[in-house]
């Protein structure tokens, strides 16, 4: 990799635009057993060395996404996790070394009652307004990032929700999304993943309304805006952004949202569009 000098790093920033690069997790930077390939990780460091804000906007609770934030060595900006119902600012200077700067909660009930009614069988749980996790049947996920503690559905009914999660073991992805269609939610933004699994937040809430004020908070220009992503709740954000990228081997409906694509997580797909973003004399070596 090519030595940058503080001046030549400098130099080059007064030619380029910085931009704003929003990056899914699961399955754009971390394949789905959870590694990151060092291709990915050497292409987000030449793209922050560029002058470029990295934003990680996960589907996954704060708990598991400050971990991705630190491989990437993002030491300074902003991480949406819950699908953009909680926003953090990441400061690894100050002895707190990340807060939270934005959490939107909902009332879950009539949503909680409808699913449970429809789909008697699901696994149900719930991060609450202060960060923890509940769940029904001890339901338990890396992506809540902490350990659910077991409550009974009455409880997790009252509760203040950021984020709901429905899961099925019961049926397909295509079966539990066609259910969950049949139901409809009102009152919530909700998106299903690659199996059948169901996030919930409150209604106009996702990774790109939380990314839009992101954006405000950098005075980054809305044409200098790269979202790459992979699964349906990064519909939104693809649409948002300048220039959204889809993994290869995304769903239809999210290739179809999407700007252009690129190569699969195993095919290092992110890495070639981080690099894409870097000047050339400094993607050398």
């Amino acid at each position: 990799m090519t030595s940058l000098t503080a001046a030549g790093i400098e130099d080059q920033l007064n030619q380029d635009t910085r931009k704003l690069i929003a990056l899914d997790v699961d399955g754009t930077l971390v394949d789905h057993d959870g590694r990151m390939s060092e291709a990915v990780r050497e292409a987000a460091e030449l793209a922050r060395r560029s002058g470029h804000e990295l934003v990680v906007s996960t589907g996954r609770s704060y708990g598991a996404a400050l971990p991705i934030v630190e491989r990437l060595g993002i030491d300074k900006g902003y991480c949406v996790c819950s699908n953009g119902a909680v926003t953090l600012r990441i400061d690894a200077s100050s002895p707190e070394r990340w807060s939270v700067v934005d959490r939107v909660v909902f009332d879950p009930q009539p949503a909680l009652d409808a699913l449970r009614r429809e789909l008697p069988t699901a696994k149900f749980a719930l991060e609450d307004a202060d960060g923890r996790f509940l769940s029904s049947e001890r339901f338990q996920d890396a992506s809540f990032g902490a350990e659910a503690e077991a409550v009974d559905f009455e409880h997790m009914r009252r509760a203040k929700a950021v984020r709901v999660v429905v899961f099925s073991t019961d049926s397909t992805a295509e079966e539990f999304g066609e259910a969950v269609g049949a139901i409809g939610l009102h009152g919530v933004t909700y998106s299903v993943g690659w199996t059948a699994w169901l996030d919930i937040a409150a209604a106009g809430v996702s990774k790109a309304s939380a990314l839009e004020q992101v954006r405000r908070r950098l005075d980054i220009d809305p044409a200098d805006t790269v979202a790459l992503g992979d699964g349906r709740n990064d519909i939104e954000m693809l649409g948002w952004a300048a220039r959204g990228v889809a993994m290869g081997g995304s769903p239809p409906e999210v290739l179809e949202a999407a700007d252009e694509v690129t190569g699969t997580v195993h095919e290092d797909g992110a890495a070639a569009v981080l690099r894409s973003l870097v000047p050339a004399n400094l993607g050398r070596g």
